[in-house]
């Protein structure tokens, strides 16, 4: 019996070997692919159950904005004919607490002039009424609608205290604003419609400006090339409506003094900041010949609203360069919100979606393999 054991137990051992040789490794795979697809379908049955906002703002990886692209994908752009601007007579009106606000900058720039201190500016502005969007019949082209009704600028400094406790408690956001809604706002809320401007120089280079500690809204921030606010009195002919081109053309004279015939401009889209109720008219402008050191020393020999500007900076105008910009350390967390929206857009115009999307995709990988576990898909905020 012993030597029958023995031989039973040799050929099970290579009995075993065999199964092991010829079946362990299929089964580990086989095991490994069940195990990877129910967990697929697990999620893809979390992902159908839940549900997310049609519209969000722009993001780039861990940079996040407030600024939601209404209409506009940076592609094709947006002519000037298809766009209707209307201006209503009735100026916009605070409700009674928040004309108090008013009336409180109103006495702040009396005291600073009665101290020999430079006073609030308070120029006439536009608020916005209502933007929509259609499309024509045939070829399916964006046809756009803007409202405009007459404000101020002191009317503009009240109703961005959005988060200011009123008599009841509630704020202007909680009570006026709807967060499922960001489109409909009260035109007392959305007092400021600007341009922002995407420059490149001749020899492709972007410029993107720092805004001055001087200014009162968003100082020290990095923001587009050119940045214009929308004028009642310099934007208005009699009556008539402003033209946005001819808005965007004097924010390139009098920020960095260039003449309508030294580029060309193109509206890429039109892009409103939900944080703070701001419109904006996003363009893409390029140098016909002053590279960066022709418009540095054309800047040098002056400039209307130097003041404005803090600091300018000249990145190289490919897909990796600007994204690696927007997304540097000491950048991430003191973009204006709109800025971001605006140069990823002026790429997409130049080199398309794919090869933008590529270049950042490989760029956030990059980012994700030098971040640490512990805190990935974070970056670390800038000085």
């Amino acid at each position: 019996m012993g030597g029958i054991d023995v031989a039973n137990g040799v050929v099970g051992a290579v009995l075993g070997m065999l199964f092991a040789v010829l079946f362990q490794q299929p089964l580990q795979n086989s095991w490994y692919r069940l195990r990877t697809r129910s967990t697929r379908a697990v999620r893809s049955l979390r992902q159908r159950e839940e549900s997310s906002p049609a519209w969000r703002t722009f993001s780039l990886g861990p940079l996040h904005t407030s600024a939601l692209i209404v209409e506009g994908d940076g592609e094709t752009s947006i002519p000037g004919d298809a766009i209707y601007v209307q201006v209503l007579d009735q100026e916009i009106e605070l409700p009674s607490e928040m004309d108090g606000w008013r009336t409180e900058i109103e006495a702040e720039s009396a005291r600073l002039r009665a101290e020999g201190r430079t006073p609030l500016w308070n120029g006439p502005r536009y608020a916005v009424d209502s933007f929509d969007v259609s499309r024509t019949a045939l070829d399916e082209q964006p046809e756009v609608h803007l409202r405009l009704r007459p404000t101020d600028y002191y009317t503009f400094l009240a109703a961005q205290q959005l988060d200011r406790r009123m008599a009841d408690g509630t704020t202007p956001r909680s009570r006026y604003l709807d967060p499922d809604s960001p489109l409909q706002a009260p035109a007392f809320l959305q007092c400021s419609f600007a341009t922002n401007v995407a420059v490149v120089t001749a020899d492709d280079m972007l410029v993107v400006s720092q805004r001055s500690e001087r200014v009162r809204m968003a100082p020290g921030v990095w923001n587009s090339s050119v940045n214009e606010g929308m004028s009642r009195h310099i934007d208005s002919s009699g009556r008539s409506a402003p033209d946005l081109h001819a808005v965007a053309r004097r924010g390139m004279r009098e920020e960095l003094s260039l003449e309508p015939g030294e580029y060309t401009i193109e509206l890429l889209a039109f892009v409103l900041d939900i944080d703070k109720r701001h419109w904006s008219a996003h363009f893409y402008a390029r140098l016909k010949d002053l590279t960066r050191e022709g418009l540095q020393e054309r800047m040098s020999r002056g400039v209307a609203d130097r003041w404005e500007h803090e600091t300018i900076d000249c990145v190289p105008f490919r897909p990796a360069a600007v994204i690696r910009y927007l997304l540097r350390a000491d950048r991430i967390h003191r973009w204006a919100p709109l800025a971001p929206a605006l140069f990823h857009l002026a790429l997409v115009h130049v080199y398309s979606r794919t090869t933008v999307e590529r270049a950042g995709a490989q760029i956030l990988r990059r980012m994700e393999r030098r971040t640490p576990a512990v805190g990935r898909g974070r970056l670390t905020p800038g000085p």
